[in-house]
């Protein structure tokens, strides 16, 4: 009679369960794994900043060089409800993006607050940018 069980089967078999398990698992990563960069585009035929565009909005070149950003801002819009906390930030290098503002209450932000970048992408690409508070605007500061 042929056996067709032995024990390297098995052990070949609970080896890939435990990689497929490891796989799987929806554990957050390590803060080192987390980018805290920001990379902007800026345009290569006139130097238009933008991100994340397939085409210049100035000159409608699809040629960019990829730049990374100095994380300052400012706040300009706030977008959608005060609990998702969403704005327009305008970054010092010439481009507005929109992010999420952590760190502090919906009620504190304002416009012309100034920010930095606390975390350029979402660990697994989802998302927006996050942004943390450095300066709060005065009364005589905002915008409006």
């Amino acid at each position: 009679m042929l056996r067709t069980e032995s024990r390297a089967h098995d052990k070949l078999k609970e080896d890939t369960e435990a990689a497929a398990l490891d796989m799987t698992a929806t554990a957050e990563p390590p803060q080192s794994a987390i980018c805290r960069d920001l990379f902007f585009q800026r345009c290569l035929w006139c130097g238009t900043p933008a991100y994340r565009r397939s085409f210049c909005r100035a000159c409608g070149a699809t040629t960019f060089k990829r730049e990374r950003s100095t994380g300052a801002g400012v706040l300009v819009r706030r977008i959608g409800q005060a609990p998702l906390n969403t704005w327009f930030v305008a970054m010092a290098e010439g481009f507005n993006l929109l992010c999420q503002v952590t760190g502090t209450e919906p009620v504190v932000v304002a416009i012309g607050a100034r920010v930095r970048v606390v975390r350029g992408a979402a660990p697994r690409g989802q998302g927006f940018p996050l942004v943390e508070l450095t300066y709060r605007a005065t009364s005589l500061e905002r915008w409006w």
